[in-house]
C-alpha cells in the first residue's frame, strides 16, 4: 500500500520577520485566569494539558467563587504571539497555580525572560508563592489584577502594599478574556523588561490601538 504524501499545509511557522524570541511565564494561584489569558492572545491553538475536577481534587482546590471551574491545568498551557511589527515573538507557558506543583514551576521557569502574574482581588495570597519563587529566582515580573465580575476593587495602591510590591514593579488591572485587555498586561511586562535590561536588543513597544 502506497504511503501518504506528506503536507506542510495546515502547519503554522514562525514569519521570517522575526528577530527575537523570548520566553515569558504566565503565573498565579489556583482559577485566577491563566489558561485563558494565553487562550485570548495566542495566534496558534493553544497546548492545554487540563483535567476535570474530580470530587478528590475538589477537597483540596478551593472552588468557591468559581462555580463554573470543571478543569484544572496539571502541566503547563502553550501559546505564541507576536509583538513588535511582527519582529518579537514571545513564547508564553502558563503554569498550574497549585502550590504542589513547584518543582514544574522551577523548571518551566527556568530560562525566562519574565513572568506576568495574575491575581484575584478575591484571594490574593494565592499569588504569593509564584512571587516568592519569582524572586528567589530573580526573574523580572509584572502583575496582572484580573477583573472577575463581582470581585471586589481596590486602588491598585493599596493592592501594590497588600501585594509588598516593589515601587518599579508594574501592577496593571486587565480582563483575561479579552485579547486587548491581555495584550495590554503583556506590553507593559515587556516594556519593564526592556527598562530592566537596557542592554537587551528589544525595543520598547509601540502603544497598542
Amino acid at each position: 500500500m502506497a504511503s501518504e504524501t506528506w503536507s506542510d499545509t495546515n502547519v503554522t511557522y514562525v514569519p521570517a520577520a522575526v528577530t527575537e524570541s523570548a520566553k515569558i511565564v504566565v503565573a498565579g494561584g489556583f482559577g485566577v485566569g491563566k489558561t485563558t489569558l494565553i487562550g485570548s492572545v495566542s495566534e496558534v491553538t493553544p497546548l492545554r494539558m487540563e483535567e476535570p475536577i474530580t470530587i478528590d481534587s475538589a477537597d483540596v482546590d478551593d472552588l468557591s467563587g468559581r462555580p463554573a471551574k470543571t478543569t484544572t491545568t496539571v502541566g503547563m498551557d502553550f501559546g505564541r504571539i507576536h509583538l513588535a511589527a511582527g519582529r518579537l515573538v514571545l513564547y508564553l507557558f502558563g503554569l498550574p497555580g497549585q502550590e504542589r506543583f513547584q518543582l514544574l514551576w522551577e523548571d518551566m521557569a527556568e530560562g525566562a525572560l519574565g513572568c506576568l502574574v495574575l491575581a484575584d482581588t478575591r484571594d490574593l495570597d494565592a499569588c504569593h508563592g509564584a512571587l516568592g519563587l519569582l524572586e528567589a529566582q530573580g526573574i523580572p515580573y509584572a502583575v496582572a489584577i484580573n477583573t472577575f465580575p463581582g470581585a471586589p476593587a481596590y486602588d491598585l495602591g493599596e493592592l501594590r502594599q497588600a501585594l509588598a510590591l516593589d515601587t518599579t514593579t508594574p501592577l496593571i488591572t486587565c480582563d483575561a478574556r479579552d485579547r486587548t485587555s491581555s495584550l495590554h498586561a503583556l506590553v507593559a511586562l515587556m516594556d519593564h523588561l526592556v527598562e530592566q535590561r537596557p542592554a537587551a536588543p528589544l525595543e520598547p513597544l509601540e502603544p497598542l490601538r
